[in-house]
């Protein structure tokens, strides 16, 4: 599974992806569409319950609210199937959407290596503000709320 290991990540100002995945729940998500308005925070992770992954998801999970607040959606993409993604969300009772991309399709569309790391982009408006290419697992949250408080400063 090498096919992006040269992959180059989308370039801040870039337009959100059009590209759809299917959640937790078996349900699609059209990105393009739910990001079009407001602020989106896009997370790649690789693998569903491994501890890292865990304390990414968590970290966003434990902050959900002030994030929230900040009209911020969360949407977080793994390789994992549908199956294993809602165990994910429901064991670790995540409140937000977890996408299911098995063929890898949003991440080619985001230039993400399939052996990523950890990768964050937020959009605002459809355009891209902000990206880790090597996010945090503990501090995921903290790094998205000095963000989101650079932007509203800038405002």
């Amino acid at each position: 599974m090498s096919w992006l290991t040269g992959a180059q990540p989308l370039a801040l100002g870039a337009a959100l992806p059009v590209v759809s995945g299917v959640d937790q729940n078996g349900r699609g998500v059209n990105l393009a569409e739910l990001g079009r308005r407001g602020l989106l925070l896009i997370f790649f992770f690789p693998k569903a319950g491994t501890p890292g992954c865990v304390a990414e998801a968590c970290s966003l999970r434990d902050a959900y609210a002030d994030l929230t607040r900040a009209n911020l959606t969360i949407i977080g993409v793994s390789r994992d199937r549908v199956s294993t993604q809602k165990k994910f969300v429901e064991k670790q009772r995540l409140p937000f959407t977890v996408l299911a991309d098995a063929e890898g399709k949003i991440y080619r569309a985001f230039g993400v290596p399939t052996r990523t790391n950890r990768q964050s982009f937020l959009f605002q408006d459809g355009r891209m503000v902000w990206r880790d290419l090597a996010a945090s697992t503990a501090e995921h949250a903290a790094d998205v709320q000095r963000v989101l408080a650079e932007l509203n400063g800038a405002v």
